[in-house]
């Protein structure tokens, strides 16, 4: 291990209360009825226009939104989207960070990695703008010498191009550069890339067992990844 990429909500941050609050203040302004907290988990890593559109059309599919007439069923898919996306990154910037806590054990991780001299990239589908403004507010930005977003790079994960890109930036190989995260995106990304991974157990996998994909190893806390893994 000569270097560390790492996976931001459902890794280091439990963000779920942010997204919740955020989503359901953006249904609200569409006069739709607000979603639960097992849905947006189940939805969350694909990136903010994937959660925003599946959700929002999961909502739009309920049979009392089709019954009211909800004015959104004839907009055109792509517009009634945009303007979704549009609230809920107004709504995101107000709630990012209010309703999350860090992780038991990930400071102390963070902490271990940089007494072992390895640098460390914050790798996440989130906006980059939200991901620096969480890193900050949560005291973890000191950590990282890159911090990359969803918009950083021309696809996100589970391709692995965001996690080659910022193997580039680490300036390590893939083989060498470890990737931690908290589901088969991150898995799938890392693999792909040539990456050793490893998966934290208690982060947002779509609903699946984390165990049941490929990894080096599963963890219960972040301070259990061991510099000296090789």
């Amino acid at each position: 291990m000569k270097a560390c990429i790492i996976d931001l909500d459902g890794t280091l941050v439990d963000t779920l209360g942010d997204f919740v609050a955020s989503l359901n203040h953006t249904l609200t302004d569409l006069g739709l009825p607000e979603v639960d907290a097992d849905t947006v988990e189940r939805t969350i890593g694909k990136g903010s226009e994937h959660l925003v559109r599946t959700v929002l059309n999961r909502q739009l599919a309920l049979p009392e939104v089709a019954a009211a007439g909800s004015v959104l069923l004839s907009w055109p898919q792509e517009q009634r989207t945009a303007l979704a996306l549009e609230r809920y990154q107004h709504h995101y910037g107000f709630n990012n960070g209010q309703h999350a806590n860090v992780y038991p054990g990930v400071m102390e991780g963070l902490q271990r990695l940089q007494q072992a001299g390895l640098p460390m990239a914050c790798l996440t589908n989130k906006p980059l703008a939200f991901a620096q403004d969480l890193l900050e507010i949560k005291g973890l930005a000191g950590f990282f010498v890159h911090v990359f977003g969803g918009d950083s790079f021309e696809r996100k994960k589970p391709d692995p191009l965001p996690v080659r890109r910022t193997c580039e930036a680490l300036g390590t190989a893939p083989a060498d550069t470890w990737v931690v995260g908290d589901s088969r995106n991150d898995a799938q990304a890392a693999t792909a890339a040539g990456c050793p991974v490893v998966l934290v157990r208690y982060g947002y996998n779509h609903g699946e067992p984390v165990r049941e994909q490929d990894a080096r190893a599963c963890v219960d806390r972040l301070d259990e990844v061991d510099p000296a893994w090789a």
